[in-house]
């Protein structure tokens, strides 16, 4: 539960944030704060809105539909403007050493993060899960069907995405070691 004395204005909070710690923003895990179960999200907030929400490699390891419940309960507790900030393996990234690494399942043993990965988006499907919940999305990386990289400008201190273009250490001398599909779905 997120206790009242942690929640500043305005309201930014990290999913499924595992280590990730940045000043100003609330850190969440799974047990406390479940995107599927709404009323975690009632106790946590008790009708604040929030801000901005932060994923970085959590919605895959949801299904399409649980993407999509998820999806509207964040829409729900989002102020007007808010967004969603979420990163996902990228399934147009054309690196077999990447695929293999983010495919569902995992790799190899049940302890490794890919392991409950149940879908690998491209930017179809992330777009369309979140416009089923009422988002409008803004793509700010992604791969494309030729599996040429975009990237459109994002500011990191609205959301810090560390596997991504800029930060990620594996992208050296302009050479895509990993990349991210990154978009705002913003609450219209």
């Amino acid at each position: 539960m997120i206790h009242d004395e942690e929640i500043k204005e305005p309201i930014r909070i990290i999913v499924g944030a595992s280590s990730q710690s940045y000043p100003g923003w609330i850190q969440t895990q799974e047990e406390e704060l479940n995107l599927l179960v709404r009323s975690d999200w009632e106790s946590s907030f008790r009708g604040r809105k929030i801000k901005t929400i932060l994923a970085e490699h959590v919605w895959e390891h949801l299904t399409y539909e649980e993407g999509v419940v998820a999806a509207r309960i964040c829409y729900e507790f989002l102020e007007p403007q808010g967004y969603i900030r979420c990163a996902v393996p990228d399934a147009l990234f054309r690196n077999e050493w990447y695929q293999n690494i983010v495919k569902v399942g995992g790799p190899g043993p049940k302890d490794h993060p890919a392991a409950s990965h149940k879908i690998v988006h491209n930017y179809r499907t992330l777009t369309s899960m979140f416009e089923e919940a009422g988002f409008k999305v803004k793509l700010l990386e992604y791969c494309d069907e030729n599996g040429e990289f975009h990237f459109n400008d994002w500011n990191p201190e609205d959301g810090f995405i560390y596997r991504s273009f800029r930060f990620d250490h594996r992208n050296k001398n302009n050479e895509l070691g990993f990349v991210s599909l990154i978009v705002d779905a913003v609450k219209e």
